[in-house]
This record gives C-alpha cells, structure tokens and sequence, in this order.
C-alpha cells in the first residue's frame, strides 16, 4: 500500500510502481517484473537505456463534464484525475477546488494540462491527500488518454518528462528511476 502525507491511501501510483520494478528487477536481475498494487499487476521490465517501461493496463476516459465552471475530463487509471485544458500555471487554484469537489466525493488527482503538440503536453499536478507534485506517472497517463486517442504521447511535468503510449484503452508508461544519494 502506498499512504499519502495526509495519512489516505493511493490505489496506484505510476511513479511508486516504476521505482519498485526497477528495485526488483536490480535485486533479483531480471529483465522483466510484476508489481501488484491497488488491484492491478503491473508488468514492467528494464530498457537497454535504464528506463522502466510499465503496462499500466486500462485506461478509462469520460466524457467531458462542466465542474465548478471548469471543463473537465475525469480518466480512471486504478485512481481517479480530473483533466482540465489550460494554463498549467491555473493549478494552484483549480486544484484544490477539484480535489474536494462534491463531484468527487473520494477526492480525485488533478491536472491542468496545455497541448503544445500532436503527441506533447505541458502539464501540472495536484495529488489528492498531497497538493502539488513535480511528476505523476497515474496523471501523465491520464493526461496522455484526455488529449489523444491513441499513439505516444509525450508528457512534460516541472520535474520531468514521461512517455505514454495508448492502444485499444490500455495504457504503457515509461520514464526512469534514479537512485537519490
């Protein structure tokens, strides 16, 4: 289980998930591992460059709603997000507004994200039970799913960047674990 600051439980984390396969898979040497985490086994497995590719798995998108005067396209990614088109500097206050929205009576993630190209998005986020984070693997899949179909999508975050690429409703994530010394 993974336990927010504010003491709430995440169902899944993209980001918690790539640093535990690039741990295992280190720890036992292999190539290829699964992570079980809120009710999903995630597959990942170790690129030639480092990097963790992980088969997030379904995706679900709905259809755009308005909330709170915002437009805004809900996404389960074995957590919920609520995906506003925008300015990403606007988070600091559609955040906190959508987090505890009663839209979303279990809370949701939020994102504030800017297309700036087929297959590239600029985005920032706000984790529910957390506030602002740099980077969220969940949010760049659901950034990635609220703006294109299909595809590779490039997701830009203040603390790096995340690949996602979308097939049928199912999602893979990639991006790197580093060790902090």
């Amino acid at each position: 289980m993974i336990w927010n600051p504010d003491g709430s439980v995440a169902e899944m984390s993209g980001n918690g998930t790539r640093i535990a396969a690039a741990w295992l898979a280190e720890r036992c040497g292999a190539q290829e591992v699964v992570v079980r985490t809120g009710g999903r086994a995630v597959r990942a497995r170790v690129l030639a460059d480092g990097r963790i590719e992980q088969e997030v798995g379904e995706v679900r998108v709905f259809e755009r709603e308005r909330v709170a005067g915002l437009d805004v396209t809900s996404v389960s990614v074995g957590n919920p997000h609520a995906v506003v088109l925008g300015d990403p500097d606007d988070l600091p206050l559609v955040g906190p507004l959508l987090e505890t929205h009663p839209r979303f009576p279990q809370r949701t993630n939020v994102q504030v994200a800017r297309v700036d190209a087929p297959g590239r998005v600029t985005a920032r986020v706000w984790e529910r039970g957390v506030g602002e984070t740099r980077s969220s693997g969940t949010s760049a899949v659901a950034v990635a799913a609220a703006t294109h179909a299909e595809g590779e999508v490039v997701v830009a975050f203040p603390g790096g960047e995340l690949e996602v690429r979308l097939v049928d409703g199912r999602a893979w994530l990639t991006g790197p674990a580093e060790r902090a010394d």
